[in-house]
């Protein structure tokens, strides 16, 4: 049964590459602009072994490369997510918190994060922490209002059982409104994690001299549309691997909540 809903998760992807390859040695789709699915996948391999070396400098350092932005996202990641989730519970369980911070806040989230990369690299110059910093901006606002949300749908009712059995207001802030508004905390996680690896990329690409963004804007430049294609799909993997992961700890935690489907059935 498992291996039946993880092969039907697989079976449009799979059309999909299958297609493409067909209409790629057909010769539908010219292979110097889009790369046919095994040319990538042979580039993809020796990125990460440097077996044949096709990959050039790049041959074998796949791992660094992924290396470098994973450790910028978690880094940017988890400080938005301290700081969303705190920020957020304050606004959404105090009315003069809401109040004080919601104005700014409002002002400052339409404006894109890849705007503040002129600022980012004055800042900070070309290293890590311009990286960080963009993509704590683009996990942060998401998280933030999903748990302001989160918040403010907890049922009331809940609330007042707690104040009835003389619970203090940091016990129920901890023991009953943090708890149910889980559900949209980790909405907003999800959505954050997303925004996380973009901004990863995005700042490699112009902040940054390492990193499977940088590899990919490299390659550009000397017309190795196969390995773009390749760090395209490391992008896309790591960031389907970190929302699995999330995925997996919501399931955990949501585990209370009966007859919700959490991750989504087969």
């Amino acid at each position: 049964m498992i291996i039946s809903q993880y092969a039907r998760r697989l079976l449009v992807p799979l059309a999909l590459l299958l297609l493409w390859e067909a209409a790629s040695r057909l010769g539908y789709i010219t292979r110097g602009l889009l790369p046919a699915p095994s040319g990538i996948l042979m580039i993809w391999w020796d990125w990460i072994t440097g077996f044949q070396g096709t990959a050039l400098d790049y041959s074998g350092h796949w791992a660094i490369d992924a290396g470098a932005s994973l450790r910028r996202v978690a880094c940017g990641y988890g400080l938005a997510v301290i700081g969303g989730v705190l920020i957020g519970i304050a606004m959404g369980w105090s009315n003069l918190a809401d109040i004080l911070m919601e104005p700014t806040l409002q002002i400052l989230r339409p404006i894109p994060p890849v705007a503040w990369i002129p600022l980012a690299i004055i800042w900070f110059g070309v290293a890590d922490p311009p990286a960080i910093f963009l993509v704590f901006l683009g996990s942060f606002f998401p998280i933030m209002m999903n748990t302001v949300y989160g918040v403010r749908a907890v049922d009331r009712n809940l609330v007042r059982a707690g104040e009835m059995m003389g619970a203090k207001p940091w016990q129920i802030l901890l023991y009953i409104v943090f708890p149910a508004a889980l559900p949209g905390i980790f909405a907003g996680l999800r959505i954050g994690i997303g925004s996380a690896w973009m901004l990863s990329v995005t700042a490699e690409m112009v902040a940054v001299r390492s990193g499977i963004g940088y590899v990919l804007w490299d390659s550009y430049y000397f017309v190795r549309y196969d390995l773009v294609m390749a760090a395209m799909a490391s992008i896309g993997m790591l960031g389907y691997l970190s929302d699995l992961a999330l995925r997996l700890l919501m399931n955990v935690s949501l585990r209370w909540q009966r007859g919700t489907t959490i991750a989504g059935k087969g």
